[in-house]
């Protein structure tokens, strides 16, 4: 009886493993905290500018973080946000070396 009892635990026990790693694998997938919902039409001050993130759900549109940790959508087509975007990169890449 023992014996029967100590298999029903571990086949228990492995089938809540494999959930938690079968939901563990699902949740972790790339899911993003913000979208942009509306964008700003102002420019931004480009020596604010930390990151940013490219969306294209909802709406295509580059997601700015400032220093403070705001978060700031625009339209991509702009010129002002492609070179924020270009000196972003130049900043990573001075970085790096």
């Amino acid at each position: 009886m023992k014996l029967h009892t100590a298999a029903i635990l571990l086949l228990f026990c492995l089938g809540i493993f494999t959930v938690h790693t079968v939901r563990g694998n699902a949740s972790s997938a790339s899911m993003r905290k913000y979208s942009c919902v509306t964008l700003s039409s102002k420019q931004l001050n480009i020596r604010n500018l930390m990151s940013y993130e490219k969306q294209q759900v909802p709406s295509d549109a580059i997601m700015f973080i400032t220093a403070k940790g705001i978060r700031i959508c625009v339209r991509p087509d702009q010129k002002w946000v492609q070179a924020a975007v270009k000196k972003i990169d130049e900043r990573r890449a001075a970085k790096r070396k």
